[in-house]
């Protein structure tokens, strides 16, 4: 049985690496895993995101 090692370093596809300086963010919306925009947060305290269709559960930490 051989074994094949390389030294060659795998980088993943330019269609799935993400631009500096974009973050992602996920709905926080119980049972929910959809990409967030909207986020929610007093000053000084960490913030809360959710997607367009729950942003108004993002109202009470506001």
């Amino acid at each position: 049985m051989d074994t094949i090692v390389g030294d060659e370093i795998s980088l993943p596809r330019p269609e799935h690496v993400t631009a500096p300086g974009i973050q992602h963010h996920w709905c926080e919306h119980p049972g929910y895993g959809k990409d967030a925009g909207w986020g929610f947060a007093k000053p000084k305290q960490a913030p809360h995101w959710f997607c367009f269709e729950h942003r108004g559960d993002g109202e009470t930490y506001l």
